[in-house]
């Protein structure tokens, strides 16, 4: 357990003081003042100056949160009468979170540089985004923005509106306030999935697909959130767990509102079988938003599965494990053997990212606090590679814009040698290869789901992996070992905001591999939820 003191912040009326509260609430209400002052600057500063005002901005403002964060370090209390716990798992999160949205900003802000002419054609100089996004695909009014180099700043507000959301999502101590971040978070990334600036009725179609299929587990969610209010007459965690500790209800609204709440959550990690929009949002949505997504989200909902089954339902443990235990093993398997299909690196590294999703379940089965380390460490390892390896997929481009079919990184590691070395090695960690975060992060959730009573998910897990080199080291083998075609894409010159996140990426996926102990530790003084 963690050694995490308790924080007392009751006022002589039993409830927190205002300033104790906002303190507690300090990263969050940093995020979103920002978000809210990144608006005001889109409707009222002049257009030349919005991109560096609101770059600059968001940075700073993910830095202070994230300063906030560390403040509170070593906290155990509740805010808002009990509905926002902040504890070890709240700050650790949100921590990660901040962490890996720095350098996804940075990505949203990559314009590239040089003559105009030039930079259109194969820098992309405009970025990511679409300069109008009310403009239909192709138009006359779209094709006037681009030539005289609009950029589209609102993703700024949009983004950080997304950020504050997630930090709210796993700090959420009861099932109404979980409910409100989930859609704080969620509202923002279904615009910003359809704004790419190439191919924009693929980038339309996938934000549809998400805000559809998003609806859809949202409506479980809620339905659930009744079932569970039926059963114990209270949304709060803490209440759940004591109503379902002394049996005091129909125990089938307990389990089926328990099942349609995990719909929504997995939905929102893409565990099998609600996972079919992985594939086409990461490929359609830009690449930076798929980066920040890949990432961000997937460590939030995390939080919010782990804060929901170790918080609310501990004493049904034998009911929920064989559920988690069968989405586990779906996941990892379907991700695993469809990645190997798979002819689009964006493709692939969403099915990727869907057996990632099955290898961090196999710490939620764990249920102890060896599962709520590991599955918070493996976050955090998982996030940076992520956003370092969606980084360099940005770099491959032809006139066309980004390439991501994998045949035509053909002898990409000969090229650019440095590219190809720093995508191998997040590959390597993706794969679990040791010397890298992955195969610290495997190894501490494997065996913390061991020493839960796990084996055989974790035979499945490692089996997997196994399966999952095969696809990593196929690429590897494809840039070092194979001629490039002569319509070969090139490698941009990253500018320092890419360059930094690269570095950045790599940096973190080899400290975590070689010096993994006080990341460790600090995940394991943090495993301790305030009930």
């Amino acid at each position: 357990m963690s050694s995490f003191t308790d924080v007392t912040v009751l006022g002589s009326a039993g409830t927190a003081s205002p300033s104790i509260e906002y303190s507690l609430l300090s990263p969050m209400l940093i995020v979103f003042g920002v978000a809210v002052l990144g608006v005001l600057i889109e409707a009222f500063a002049p257009r030349r100056i919005r991109y560096p005002v609101q770059l600059v901005l968001g940075v700073a403002g993910l830095a202070a949160a994230f300063v906030a964060v560390l403040l509170l370090a070593g906290t155990r209390s509740t805010a808002m009468m009990g509905s926002v716990a902040v504890d070890g798992p709240t700050l650790f999160l949100q921590a990660t979170i901040l962490l890996v949205s720095i350098p996804a900003v940075l990505l949203i802000a990559e314009r590239g540089s040089g003559n105009t002419a030039e930079v259109i054609a194969q820098h992309d100089a405009l970025g990511s985004f679409t300069p109008q996004a009310s403009s239909v695909p192709g138009s006359v009014a779209e094709q006037e923005a681009v030539k005289v180099g609009i950029a589209q700043t609102e993703v700024f507000p949009l983004t950080l509106f997304a950020v504050g959301g997630m930090l709210l999502f796993p700090a959420s101590n009861d099932l109404l306030t979980m409910f409100v971040a989930l859609e704080v978070f969620s509202l923002p990334l279904y615009l910003l999935c359809g704004l790419a600036r190439r191919r924009r009725l693929l980038s339309q179609e996938a934000a549809l697909k998400y805000f559809l299929l998003g609806a859809f587990s949202s409506a479980f969610f809620v339905f659930g959130i009744a079932l569970l209010y039926g059963y114990a007459g209270t949304v709060t965690l803490s209440g759940i767990a004591d109503a379902a500790r002394i049996g005091s209800g129909t125990d089938a609204f307990l389990w089926l509102g328990t099942a349609l709440v995990a719909v929504g959550l997995l939905f929102k990690v893409g565990a099998v079988p609600f996972h079919s929009w992985i594939p086409d949002v990461y490929q359609g949505a830009p690449t930076p938003i798929t980066s920040f997504m890949a990432t961000a989200t997937k460590i939030a909902a995390f939080g919010a599965i782990l804060r929901v089954f170790y918080v609310a339902l501990p004493n049904e443990y034998v009911n929920w494990r064989p559920l988690m235990w069968a989405v586990a093993i779906l996941t990892m398997v379907v991700g695993s053997i469809v990645a190997v299909t798979q002819t689009d690196m964006k493709r692939m590294l969403a099915y990727s990212a869907i057996a990632h999703t099955g290898f961090i379940l196999t710490a939620v089965v764990a249920d102890s606090d060896a599962g709520l380390a590991s599955a918070m460490f493996y976050l955090l390892a998982y996030g940076f590679s992520t956003v370092g390896a969606f980084a360099v997929v940005s770099l491959v481009r032809d006139a066309d814009g980004e390439v991501a079919t994998l045949t035509r990184w053909a002898g990409l590691g000969r090229r650019s040698p440095l590219v190809g070395v720093v995508f191998a090695l997040f590959l390597l960690a993706f794969a679990g290869i040791p010397l890298t975060s992955g195969f610290i992060g495997k190894f501490a959730v494997f065996s913390a789901a061991a020493e839960g009573g796990a084996a055989p998910l974790v035979i499945v897990g490692v089996l997997c992996s196994a399966i999952a080199a095969y696809f990593y080291v196929r690429v590897i083998v494809l840039m070092f070992f194979t001629e490039s075609a002569e319509d070969a894409p090139t490698v941009v010159v990253p500018s320092a905001l890419t360059s930094s996140v690269i570095g950045l990426g790599a940096g973190v996926t080899l400290i975590l591999g070689i010096l993994p102990q006080p990341a460790l530790d600090l995940a394991e003084r943090a495993a301790d939820f305030v009930h």
